[in-house]
């Protein structure tokens, strides 16, 4: 790829013009950031500009918090929490793509405990959804408070879970490997749906870390993947055992897309390694606090003043990093 791509994830749905468009901040119309002409890229069948007019010249309605019913609650260690959540159609149906998540909040807590978690099933004929939450600080301790048939709110839906979705939606009979490490076997899982359901080859490689993967081994066996495990990382760095792996199963599987679901530092590591002619995705791991793009929390900076809203913007990871501001 020669050019970054950049999308919205919320374009063309029924939230979008968002509260951006009111600011002239929106990411993808000109002319709601002030400019005289159009010069949209990214067209889905629907002009943001005239949805803002008709609207009355401002925002459409945003997600609203739900009040669903926790119908099983299993704890798999001290360290990890799955819970199993009854919701209605439309919300379950909305966060069966790969890259869904939702906030979560105990209903006794404030909107300050809001905590984003990826959507690892979507249950549309049963109406649940479920989630695997790792128990790390004050908001996850607080869900971990409820109990089965407790309420529990739940906002939602949002998408941009996954960047680069635009490649696995569309590698289709082809082989795919999966790269995932502790908790981020959860979000794997729809991504290995979709991929199945293409008619792709899965091959999947595993890092525990310090997770109980126990969870994941029946949605591995129903996708039918090859399974390898492996210790990923050693000091910041890919580990020899790791990347004679992966390097084996790219050479002699003829792999067509890696999807790399883990921390940022695995993601940026691997990035540098595959070469550019192999097309890949990647869990997003910004910090979400209202995913609206208002907070500015997932904010991110590049050279040349430029600023992403990762809980909006949609790019191929390989851009995620390049020319990348951290300070």
């Amino acid at each position: 790829m020669n050019y970054e791509f950049i999308d919205c994830i919320d374009s063309g749905s029924e939230y979008c013009p968002c509260h951006l468009a009111e600011t002239g901040d929106c990411i993808l119309c000109s002319q709601l950031k002030g400019k005289d002409s159009c010069d949209c890229t990214n067209w889905k069948g629907v002009c943001i500009y005239q949805e803002y007019i008709w609207n009355g010249n401002k925002a459409k309605n945003q997600r609203k918090a739900y009040s669903c019913t926790i119908t099983d609650k299993e704890n798999v260690d001290d360290k990890l929490l799955i819970l199993t959540i009854l919701a209605k159609h439309k919300l379950v149906e909305d966060l069966s793509s790969p890259g869904s998540y939702v906030f979560l909040r105990n209903p006794s807590k404030n909107f300050y405990y809001d905590a984003p978690i990826s959507v690892m099933e979507a249950n549309t004929k049963e109406n649940f959804i479920k989630l695997a939450i790792e128990i790390k600080g004050i908001k996850t301790k607080t869900l971990n408070e409820l109990n089965k048939n407790d309420n529990i709110l739940v906002r939602g839906p949002y998408w941009n879970g996954v960047l680069g979705i635009k490649n696995i939606n569309t590698l289709k009979e082809n082989c795919a490997l999966i790269i995932a490490r502790g908790i981020g076997e959860a979000p794997m899982i729809p991504v290995m749906k979709k991929l199945y359901s293409n008619g792709n080859k899965i091959l999947v490689l595993i890092d525990s870390a310090n997770i109980n993967d126990n969870f994941a081994k029946e949605y591995l066996e129903k996708y039918n993947a090859e399974i390898f495990y492996c210790n990923m990382l050693s000091k910041g760095e890919l580990t020899y055992e790791f990347y004679t792996l992966l390097s084996e199963c790219i050479k002699n599987k003829n792999v067509n897309l890696i999807h790399i679901s883990g921390a940022d530092i695995l993601i940026n590591r691997i990035l540098n390694k595959i070469d550019d002619n192999i097309v890949v995705s990647c869990c997003n791991n910004a910090k979400m606090c209202c995913s609206e793009g208002i907070c500015g929390t997932c904010s991110v900076r590049y050279s040349g003043h430029k600023l992403k809203k990762l809980c909006k913007v949609q790019i191929d990871p390989r851009y995620l990093f390049k020319d990348r501001r951290y300070v």
